[in-house]
């Protein structure tokens, strides 16, 4: 049986990869256990609105077609109920994205404070409800620093990406606030920006070959589409395919959530070696009982 993945330790480019997929392989029952019991409604209803806002699209764009049948009135009650529904896809895929953070980022936190031990979903639950609207706020202003960046220039955005994506293990695992966490992000980095960006663009191109594969039918229903209904592109059955494989392809953000936290404390142990001096003091020692509640600074 392999050994259990010690996440406080230096790792090369290659380690980082590997145990990524190590971790989840040993880990997969109890870590998806908890990611459908926390995230899993947030997911059923970005699906469901997903569905409706895209068959409301189709909707308004034959209604257009059309516009000599209807009046202005039903034209714009169409478009009001695409917006309040495209506003509420928004909503529940924000939603859903911090939840997958917060549920994964949650669960390695205790996995590490239990000895590399997996936590239950009542453990995981605990963290989850701590932290989730501090990781709301924070992955919306993150974001939008991020998008400002990539705006002004693709430069800076490619530079802070590293720093982001680091970001969040931080606020997690070091229980910090956003002002900290994004210092922390930066200290962190300095003379390890090179080695660190290309571990993460391995991994996006490994995540994102994954999610393409899920959402190949989508993709062959479109073409499909394009060519037996040129006429009424979105129909149901594309809506909900669609719909379907765009939210199971988030469970594939695991893989870069996990990478990133290693390669969070890859860089603590380069910098600092918190994790060796933890384990040279816990010579000896016998382990004891942790809290699983964690405690606000």
């Amino acid at each position: 049986m392999a050994e259990k993945i010690e996440f406080r330790k230096v790792r090369e480019f290659g380690e980082i990869i590997g145990d990524t997929f190590l971790f989840l392989r040993q880990n997969f029952k109890p870590l998806m256990k908890a990611f459908i019991y926390l995230c899993g409604i947030f997911m059923l209803g970005g699906i469901l609105t997903s569905i409706m806002t895209q068959l409301e699209l189709g909707g308004m764009q034959e209604n257009l077609r059309n516009s000599s049948n209807f009046s202005g009135g039903e034209i714009w009650t169409s478009v009001s109920k695409f917006a309040v529904r495209y506003l509420l896809m928004l909503l529940l895929m924000i939603l859903s994205y911090t939840s997958i953070y917060v549920t994964i980022l949650s669960y390695v936190a205790l996995y590490i404070q239990k000895g590399n031990i997996a936590p239950n979903v009542e453990e995981v639950w605990s963290y989850y409800k701590f932290y989730f609207f501090r990781m709301l706020g924070s992955g919306i202003v993150m974001s939008l620093f991020l998008v400002l960046c990539f705006v002004c220039c693709f430069f800076p955005g490619v530079y802070v990406f590293p720093a982001v994506s680091i970001f969040y293990p931080i606020m997690v695992i070091e229980n910090a606030s956003l002002a900290y966490s994004f210092n922390r992000s930066f200290k962190l980095l300095q003379n390890e920006w090179w080695p660190t960006a290309g571990a993460i663009l391995v991994i996006f191109i490994i995540t994102y070959a994954c999610t393409l594969f899920v959402q190949m039918p989508a993709t062959i229903i479109a073409m499909i589409s394009a060519f037996t209904h040129a006429e009424k592109p979105i129909t149901k059955t594309y809506a909900i395919v669609t719909s379907i494989s765009q939210y199971l392809s988030q469970v594939f953000l695991i893989i870069p959530i996990t990478a990133a936290t290693l390669i969070y404390f890859n860089l603590v142990e380069r910098k600092e070696s918190t994790g060796l001096m933890d384990r040279i003091d816990g010579l000896g020692k016998t382990p004891q009982q942790f809290n699983a509640t964690p405690e606000e600074y």
